[in-house]
C-alpha cells in the first residue's frame, strides 16, 4: 500500500500578466511534515490555494490517496481532509472558540427552529482542545485571545474537519519563541497520529527543526524535493534563489558619526513604554530587541507620532522637536516601515505607482509623466517584481510589498529610517537585498533603526543593540559584546543593574 497521501502533478496557473505556476509538482507522504520553500513570488501560495480550492489549475492533476480529484473547490477540499491554517487568521472575533471551530457545522437540537445543542458543541470542542494540549476554553471569546491562541483555534478548526493534511502558511511570524515551541509540540502530536503537514516558512532554522522533507519552487517551477537530514542550509538557499549568497548578513562597517535622534525619558499613556531613553547616530544600524509585547514597536510608534507621548522629549540634530502626529514626524525627516505592511504600510487597493509616489506629492497639479518616471526608477532600482506599475499593490508577493514600502519612503527626504520587522515573512534572497539597502542608507549618512524578533538578524546587522523588557529599556550592547544569551537575559529577566557588567 502506498505511503503517499497527496500528489500534485504538472500544475499550471496563469493570471492576467503573470504565469504563476509552470508545471509545479508536490508529493506528500502520510504523517510527514513537509516544507514548501521558495522566494516570494515562487508560486507557493498559488499552489496551496489550488489545493484548498480557492483557485483552479489551468492544467495538471491532483491525486489524494491515489484518486484523481479533478478540480477542487473549498467544500471538496474539506471533504478530502485538507485543512488550512492561514498566515492571516480567518476567525469571527465576536464569537466563541467553539462557534469558530464548528462554524457552519453547528450541532442542533432542532435545526428547523435553530436551537443549537451547546452542550455537545462545547464537549466536542473541549475534546479537540485537550488533544492539542492548549490552555483555552470552548466558551472563550476569540477577540480576548492572544495571537498564538487564535492560531490554535484555527488548528482546532482543521482538526474538527478530520483533516488528514494541514497546511501551515508562515505560522510563526507573530509568535514568541515559547509559542513557537508549543506550536511544534502540536504539529508533532498530529504527526504521531498520522496527520501530514505542509509547512511554509522563510525561517530555515524552523524548517530544519520541524520538517522531514522539503520541496523547492522557483519562479513557478518545480526545482527539487529532498530529505532534510544531511542537507545544508546553503544548499537549500541555492535551490531557492538559483545562486549562492556569499553572506546571509552582508554587514558593512562605517565610522560612527554624530547623534541625530535623541529620545529622553519618554512614556505613553497606555503604560506600554516606561521612561525610555536612547540615541541613534549616523554611520550605524541601531538594533532594538525584546520579546513580543516588550514595547519595541510601541516605542517606535511614539517616535513616529502614531501614538501620544505622556512625558519625555525627542531631539533631532540637537534640537527638541514636538511630534504629535505622523505628519510631524515626516516633516522632521522620520519614516516608519511598519511591521504590518498590509494594513499600515500600504494601500493595497491602490496601484504600485500610487503607493510609491504617495509620500511625495508636492503639487496640486500633478506631473504624471514625472510620477511615472519616478515609479519606474524605484521599480528597477529595487527590482520590484510586477507586471507593470498600474497593478494593485495587494497583488504583489510579501517581499515585493516590502520593497514597495521601501520605495515609498526612499522617495522622500527622510533622514531617519525605522524598520519594524523588516524581513518578516520574506525569503532569504529578498532579505539580503533589504540588508544591502540598509547598508546603502547608512553609507549615505542616514540613521537606521531596526526592530527585530530574529536574534541572528540583530546580531548580524546591528552596530549597537538596545534591549527592552516589559516597556523598559533593560540594556545596551555593542556589536562586539552582543550574544544571543546576553540579549535573552536582558529581554526575559528585566536586565541588570547599571553597576553590573553585561555578561
Amino acid at each position: 500500500m502506498s505511503n503517499v497521501f497527496l500528489e500534485m502533478k504538472n500544475i499550471h496557473k496563469r493570471f492576467p500578466g503573470v504565469y504563476a505556476l509552470k508545471g509545479a509538482q508536490l508529493e506528500i507522504k502520510k504523517g510527514e511534515v513537509h516544507a514548501l520553500l521558495g522566494e516570494n513570488g515562487a508560486g507557493k501560495s498559488t499552489l496551496m490555494k489550488i489545493l484548498g480550492g480557492v483557485h483552479t489549475q489551468d492544467e495538471g492533476q491532483i491525486f489524494v490517496e491515489g484518486v484523481d480529484c479533478g478540480v477542487i473547490n473549498p467544500t471538496k477540499a474539506a471533504q478530502l481532509g485538507i485543512g488550512f491554517v492561514h498566515q492571516e487568521l480567518n476567525l469571527a472575533e465576536t464569537l466563541t472558540v467553539a462557534e469558530n471551530v464548528y462554524m457552519g457545522r453547528l450541532p442542533y437540537k432542532n435545526e428547523t427552529l435553530g436551537i443549537v445543542d451547546y452542550k455537545k458543541l462545547h464537549e466536542d470542542t473541549d475534546s479537540i482542545i485537550q488533544k492539542l494540549g492548549i490552555d483555552i476554553n470552548a466558551t472563550d471569546l476569540v477577540m480576548q485571545l492572544p495571537t498564538a491562541k487564535k492560531q490554535m483555534v484555527e488548528i482546532a478548526k482543521a482538526i474538527s474537519l478530520n483533516s488528514k493534511i494541514i497546511i501551515f502558511d508562515e505560522p510563526t511570524t507573530s509568535l514568541s519563541q515559547k509559542d513557537v515551541e508549543n506550536l511544534f509540540k502540536v504539529i508533532k502530536t498530529l504527526k504521531n497520529e498520522g496527520v501530514a503537514a505542509i509547512y511554509i516558512s522563510h525561517r530555515l532554522k524552523e524548517v530544519f527543526d520541524i520538517c522531514d522533507r522539503a520541496t523547492v519552487l522557483r519562479d513557478g517551477t518545480y526545482i527539487e524535493s529532498c530529505e532534510l537530514e544531511g542537507i545544508t542550509q546553503e544548499r537549500l538557499i541555492n535551490m531557492m534563489v538559483g545562486r549562492d549568497l556569499t553572506e546571509l548578513f552582508p554587514k558593512e562597517i562605517f565610522e560612527p558619526k554624530e547623534y541625530v535622534l535623541e529620545v529622553e525619558g519618554i512614556s505613553d499613556y497606555a503604560d506600554r513604554v516606561k521612561n525610555v531613553s536612547l540615541k541613534a547616530r549616523k554611520g550605524e544600524i541601531l538594533g532594538l530587541a525584546g520579546l513580543v509585547g516588550s514595547g519595541r514597536t510601541e516605542l517606535m510608534r511614539l517616535v513616529f507620532g502614531a501614538d501620544k507621548i505622556s512625558e519625555g522629549k525627542i531631539a533631532i540634530n540637537g534640537k527638541e522637536v514636538k511630534i504629535n502626529s505622523p505628519m510631524d514626524a515626516i516633516n522632521n525627516g522620520i519614516c516608519f516601515l511598519t511591521e504590518d505592511r498590509k494594513s499600515q504600510g500600504l494601500s493595497l487597493v491602490m496601484s504600485v505607482l500610487d503607493n510609491i509616489t504617495l509620500t511625495n506629492l508636492k503639487d496640486f497639479v500633478l506631473n504624471h509623466k514625472k510620477l511615472r518616471e519616478t515609479g519606474e526608477r524605484f521599480k528597477e532600482a529595487l527590482e520590484i517584481k510586477t507586471a507593470n506599475l498600474d497593478v494593485m499593490a495587494g497583488t504583489l508577493s510579501g517581499g515585493n510589498q516590502q520593497k514597495l514600502i521601501l520605495a515609498k519612503w526612499l522617495n522622500t527626504d527622510s533622514e531617519i529610517f525605522i524598520f519594524d520587522e523588516p524581513t518578516k515573512g520574506i525569503d532569504v534572497g529578498t532579505k539580503a537585498e533589504i540588508y544591502h539597502i540598509m547598508n546603502d542608507l547608512v553609507r549615505k549618512g542616514k540613521v537606521v533603526i531596526m526592530v527585530s524578533s530574529e536574534l541572528p538578524e540583530l546580531l548580524g546587522m546591528s552596530d549597537r543593540i538596545y534591549v527592552m523588557c516589559e516597556g523598559k529599556l533593560t540594556g545596551e550592547l555593542s556589536r562586539e559584546e552582543a550574544t544571543q544569551e546576553k540579549i535573552m537575559k536582558l529581554a526575559t529577566l528585566g536586565g541588570i543593574n547599571k553597576d553590573e557588567p553585561n555578561n
